[in-house]
C-alpha cells in the first residue's frame, strides 16, 4: 500500500523523500515496481472490469 501512494505521487515529490517519510527503502520500492502482478492481484483486476461493466450497464446504480 505504501507502495502503490509512493508510485502515486511521485510526480509531486521526490521518491527519496517520500521513501523517508513513510519509512520504507528506496531499493524497496524500486524492487515492488519491477515485481510482475500477483496471481490474486491478476484476479482482483479481472472483477474489478467485471463490477465496472455491471455499473455501467445499470445506469451506475
Amino acid at each position: 500500500m505504501k507502495f502503490k501512494f509512493i508510485d502515486d505521487a511521485k510526480k509531486g515529490f521526490p521518491i527519496y523523500r517520500l521513501c523517508s517519510v513513510l519509512s520504507v527503502s528506496e531499493s524497496g520500492y524500486f524492487a515492488w515496481r519491477g515485481r510482475p502482478a500477483g496471481s490474486r492481484q491478476n484476479r482482483d483486476m479481472i472483477l474489478l472490469a467485471h463490477i465496472r461493466s455491471q455499473f455501467k450497464t445499470t445506469h451506475e446504480t
